[in-house]
């Protein structure tokens, strides 16, 4: 039996699931008018800005195919990859756009269904995270099972031509997640900030008050940002990760049989992660119909549910991916599994140390509320610090996954065999992402069903139930990101590997046949390239938030001036204002999201045209070391300063108006940029950095200074 037939099978079952929680969606109605007319602005909001993006992105879109076709005309690419980067940037943003639109469906019903019960909430807002979900990893194998099939059995090219050509369609997926994630992330951050320092400090009234005019564009930028951003992002790392397997387990076991490995192809060591990813689906349908919870559930009882499903499947994939890789390599060959078993252990680790650095529940975030008590400063100060120093285990956790995938699976006799140790270990960390990324992206949903309750002046337990979905959300959205930035750099050097491999089969092929790869830590061209790279996440870093800062400060000034001059807002006789601050932070965010993305492509092409292929890998190792512990910095700061809003507005140091959650509104005021726009974001530009790198390394090697 061909095992790779398990990619479409997947697929088609994902798919399949989603149209299944569509429905369950709709079955619970939306609520009484004032409800549904809330959610349709929401909705009419999400739709016109995801409009004016994708024009935008469409025509970044136009102009780098046109680029490609020329470089494939003077033969330094194939006809191939043109079409499967716009395919890739299609899928990608596609699978991102359904998972918004569901969500705008299912926030008014959430809020309805939490009018009876709490695990009524939790089923509809679960389910529309399940179609984000399983989206992502339905279009994910759809796409990579076409180009596979078309490649090999329509235009018979060998397996290595075959990988080559599908890893490049990753460059399109990460430019249209870059866009997506930076673009979704200014327009929610510039909205939740200047609604809440106008809204909750300046005017003191309560959050997702209808008489705040920006109350609309938080919640538009809810579903933009938190789920059609994460959906493309997390697309981008999916099929990111299982292509650069494939593209290293070719050169492991397949190239022109160099390595000497009897019996094994390329083929086989590609099947494995294509097949691995078709089970994953299987198990994580069975896992999402394992999350049930109790009505008045603790916040623990809340997160044991959520976990129980991910625990399963994870399991679950260990338990079959032993069979698979006997199957597929035999028992010499085994450590190959014993890296798809540190790839999960890693995941499992890190995201329990996000959820203890970021969770209420735990000692880290209920002591940064503790320094509310002294101000705002002493808050900032704390959480900075908590950032910081969360850094240092998951850190710990990827080296000691890269060490054991590479050793195990026989990198000490066969370095390539070991490099694709490491890049499958990534493979079995995302295994699960269809339930990772339902138990993430729910959280938006029920955020804006807290909002359409307060606007809707629904009964105060049904605020509470959505705030207890909300603020679980909170913790499973930090612990999803620190999964993914942990998966984004096992694949980040996986490519990294791909690249240097990339290079020598050009070499091989004829192009500039005498340069020599130096990669020695006292040649300057690669020292350069890592001062290079170790800046890049900086300066990207610095742009974003400067981003959401000047987009905030139009909100700010426009709120401001609603208040001061429409009559009878602040006493509830008239209606605010919401499509002007929708169409200022869409405004806003087209036009902020276009340099950090182009500084993400432009810079390894324009250091790679200086300093060489030499330069370039230094650049992309200095990028993804600095870039990871930047991610993990910017996401566990802001979710803790998030939570710690929350855990005070629970009635803990004077609840809500009180001068310890003054500063925690600010606190969480700083962090929103930071874990919603600038720390996701950075995850996909070192994978961008290294998918850029490949597609032009015939460019880079051919005409380079040094």
């Amino acid at each position: 039996m061909d095992l790779m037939i398990l990619t479409p099978i997947g697929a088609i079952l994902a798919l399949c699931f989603v149209g299944y929680n569509i429905m369950n969606i709709f079955k619970f109605p939306e609520g009484d008018p004032e409800v549904q007319s809330i959610s349709q602005k929401i909705r009419m909001g999400a739709n016109a800005f995801m409009r004016r993006q994708y024009t935008v992105v469409a025509w970044f879109f136009a102009v780098m195919l046109v680029i490609l076709c020329v470089m494939s005309a003077v033969g330094f690419l194939t006809w191939f990859v043109p079409f499967a980067f716009v395919t890739g940037g299609f899928f990608s943003g596609f699978s991102g756009f359904l998972g918004m639109k569901f969500a705008t469906y299912a926030n008014s019903r959430t809020a309805t269904a939490c009018k009876d019960s709490l695990n009524k909430g939790l089923r509809v807002a679960f389910s529309s995270g399940s179609v984000m979900g399983f989206t992502v990893v339905g279009l994910g194998l759809l796409d990579l099972a076409i180009w596979y099939y078309l490649l090999k059995y329509v235009f018979n090219l060998d397996i290595g031509e075959v990988t080559a050509a599908m890893l490049t369609f990753g460059m399109g997926a990460s430019c249209m997640a870059l866009f997506a994630r930076v673009g979704g992330g200014i327009f929610t951050k510039a909205a939740d900030v200047g609604a809440d320092l106008v809204g909750k400090v300046e005017a003191g009234i309560p959050e997702d008050d209808p008489r705040n005019p920006a109350v609309i564009a938080d919640n538009v930028g809810d579903n933009v940002g938190d789920i059609a951003g994460m959906g493309a992002d997390l697309y981008e790392s999916y099929v990111g990760s299982i292509v650069a397997t494939c593209a290293l387990g070719v050169a492991a076991f397949g190239i022109d049989e160099a390595t000497g490995i009897a019996g094994l192809s390329g083929d086989q060591a590609v099947t494995i992660p294509m097949a691995m990813a078709g089970i994953g689906v299987i198990v994580t349908i069975i896992g999402s119909f394992l999350i049930r919870t109790k009505e008045n559930a603790t916040q623990k009882a809340l997160l044991s549910a959520l976990r129980r499903g991910t625990n399963f499947s994870a399991v679950a994939i260990a338990i079959l991916s032993f069979p698979l890789v006997w199957f597929m390599l035999g028992a010499g060959y085994m450590g190959v599994y014993g890296a798809i078993l540190s790839g999960l252990l890693a995941g499992v680790g890190i995201a329990f140390i996000t959820e203890y650095y970021t969770s209420d529940n735990y000692k880290p975030t209920r002591e940064l509320a503790d320094s509310t008590k002294t101000g705002t400063a002493t808050l900032i100060i704390a959480g900075l610090s908590l950032g910081m120093l969360s850094t240092a285990i998951p850190l710990l956790i990827i080296c000691a996954s890269i060490l054991v995938s590479f050793f195990v699976s026989g990198g000490a006799a066969n370095p390539a065999l070991g490099l694709y140790g490491i890049a499958i270990s990534a493979v079995g960390m995302l295994s699960t992402l269809g339930l990772t990324l339902a138990n993430d992206s729910y959280g938006p949903v029920a955020d804006n069903a807290g909002g359409i309750a307060e606007m809707a002046h629904l009964d105060a337990e049904v605020r509470r139930r959505t705030d207890a979905l909300d603020s679980l959300g909170n913790t499973t959205a930090a612990v999803g990101k620190g999964f993914c930035i942990g998966a984004g750099a096992l694949t980040a050097l996986a490519l990294i590997a791909s690249y240097i491999d990339r290079i020598d089969i050009l070499q091989r092929q004829g192009t500039n046949p005498d340069f020599i790869l130096d990669l020695r830590i006292d040649n300057p061209v690669v020292l350069v390239g890592l001062f290079i790279g170790g800046m890049l996440p900086f300066l990207f870093t610095s742009m974003t938030m400067s981003s959401v800062g000047r987009a905030a400060q139009a909100i700010v000034v426009e709120v401001r001036r609603q208040f001061k001059e429409i009559t009878g807002l602040m006493e509830g006789k008239a209606d605010a204002d919401y499509a002007t601050c929708v169409d200022l932070c869409t405004r806003s965010a087209l036009r902020e999201m276009i340099m950090p993305t182009l500084l993400a492509i432009a810079t390894p092409i324009v250091t790679g045209l200086i300093l060489g292929p030499n330069g370039v890998i230094g650049l992309l190792v200095g990028c993804t070391v600095c870039g990871f512990m930047m991610a993990i910095l910017t996401a566990n700061s802001g979710g803790a300063w998030d939570n710690a809003k929350k855990y005070i507005e629970a009635g803990n140091h004077g609840g809500k108006g009180s001068d310890a959650h003054k500063a925690a509104v600010v606190g969480d005021t700083v962090g929103d940029p930071l874990k919603d726009t600038c720390g996701p974001s950075i995850d996909i530009l070192l994978k961008l950095s290294s998918m850029v790198s490949i597609v032009f390394a015939a460019l880079i090697l051919s005409f380079h200074i040094f």
